[in-house]
């Protein structure tokens, strides 16, 4: 497969814009910097920030064995989505294929760039469809969306599925592992250089803690990656974004003893879940969180809403009639919720 095929003419025709940082990539040190226009009176954030975030990638290749050419960072995963749609999806034209229930900013963006959406939903073990998908395809369907680790089911997809969807999809196949830290499932950033055609998407907002910062990651082919920096603004990841995400690499050890509690914690939830008389069915979990089935689900989610507890009702969602999903918590919360759960008639 030829990635510059799929590339839209107007983004390789483009001539990206070149930011002062971009231009001048010297040492800082005893550097009299009058080239961009800031305020030069000193208070931590009064120059524009590494345009390239090479501080945070280079702390996210060492912990993921990848190269820092084959990393992109975003203002959250929804901006990195959001230039992936903007390389490769002509507008009134393309179109993308999602498979719900799924996580719902691939649709909104999809409307967003004026694409069309084809869904092939999951079968009854939330597994995809793999046939279905690739007979629905057709010359214009430039994206396919994979989440693994599943929001909100929870679930990791078979590998053999991904593999062949990767390998006869003729166009990029984008596998978010938004959750995948929470997982047994090895991360496909490990066979990147086998698929020219891979984009995989990850974030610091889940395992590491880090939702208020807001970044989002993308790893592909240095190729696919070029083209997103093409595109991308050119100080998209704030200052006191990288600073707090440079922290946060720092302490890895930290961040994995927080997932291992999280799991033990998630073993607990779904022990003490199954006691409760009005949940019927506690689905398999990769993730940090747990979807339950139960009797009524709105009536269920407004009880507890009226008990201090927010939790998301995914009954509207295919497949999911009934369902709640519930983010493993503290023990404390967690004992809380399971508490108030027994209370509720």
């Amino acid at each position: 497969m030829n990635v510059q095929d799929l590339i839209r003419p107007t983004v390789k025709a483009l001539k990206p814009y070149s930011s002062a940082r971009d231009e001048y990539q010297g040492n800082s040190d005893n550097m009299v910097f009058l080239d961009a226009n800031e305020n030069p009176f000193e208070n931590g954030v009064n120059r524009y920030p590494d345009p390239q975030q090479r501080t945070v990638k280079s702390l996210l290749s060492k912990i993921k064995g990848i190269s820092q050419q084959n990393i992109l960072l975003g203002n959250g995963s929804d901006e990195v989505l959001d230039l992936i749609y903007r390389a490769f999806c002509e507008p009134n034209q393309d179109n993308i294929i999602t498979l719900p229930p799924t996580y719902g900013m691939y649709s909104v963006l999809a409307n967003i760039n004026a694409i069309l959406i084809k869904c092939v939903q999951l079968d009854e073990n939330f597994q995809p469809k793999v046939e279905n998908i690739l007979e629905i395809a057709d010359s214009n369907s430039k994206l396919l969306f994979i989440c693994s680790p599943n929001n909100p089911t929870g679930n990791s997809f078979e590998a053999k599925s991904i593999e062949r969807l990767i390998q006869e999809f003729k166009g990029i196949v984008v596998i978010d592992e938004a959750y995948i830290d929470f997982s047994n499932e090895d991360s496909w950033i490990i066979r990147l250089n086998e698929f020219p055609n891979l984009i995989v998407t990850q974030t610091l907002s889940k395992a590491y803690g880090m939702a208020g910062i807001r970044l989002g990651i993308c790893y592909a082919s240095e190729e696919i990656i070029s083209v997103l920096n093409r595109i991308k603004p050119p100080y998209n990841v704030n200052e006191l974004t990288q600073q707090k995400a440079i922290l946060q690499l720092e302490q890895n050890k930290i961040t994995k003893q927080q997932v291992q509690a999280i799991l033990n914690e998630r073993d607990v939830l779904v022990d003490k879940l199954s006691e409760i008389g009005f949940i019927s069915k506690i689905y398999p979990s990769d993730a940090n969180f747990v979807l339950a089935k139960v009797d009524n689900a709105t009536m269920r989610y407004n009880q507890l809403i009226e008990k201090g507890i927010v939790i998301r009702n995914r009954t509207t969602q295919p497949g999911c009639e009934n369902c709640l999903r519930l983010t493993v918590g503290t023990p404390e919360e967690n004992i809380i919720l399971i508490n108030t759960l027994k209370t509720i008639q």
